[in-house]
């Protein structure tokens, strides 16, 4: 019988954190956003988005907080871009999964 390796808690906690930060079809959509275009400012998301400049603060402040997005001011604006390129990967595989038939 094979011996069943194991994962450190510590990264099941932190991964946990970020697919939870990522069960918002707003947040999803953020990502998806940003892997085409590098790097977004919160009023380029919010007019994609279609929704208030507090809402789009609201999960950009999540997607932040989890350690999938990181931030940069510029001026009198900050720009958001994905902390980890290989999350593109996670969005692709959610949005393949979920038309699957």
């Amino acid at each position: 019988m094979s011996k069943i390796k194991t994962l450190d808690i510590e990264l099941l906690e932190q991964s946990a954190n970020m697919l939870r930060a990522l069960a918002h079809p707003q947040r999803i959509e953020i990502l998806n956003m940003l892997q085409q275009s590098e790097k977004l400012t919160v009023g380029e998301i919010q007019a994609n988005l279609n929704i208030t400049q507090s809402s789009t603060s609201h999960h950009l402040g999540i997607l932040k907080g989890k350690g999938i997005l990181n931030s940069k001011r510029h001026g009198k604006k900050i720009y958001y871009e994905l902390k980890h390129k290989k999350l593109s990967q996670i969005i692709n595989c959610i949005m393949s999964c979920a038309t699957d038939e």
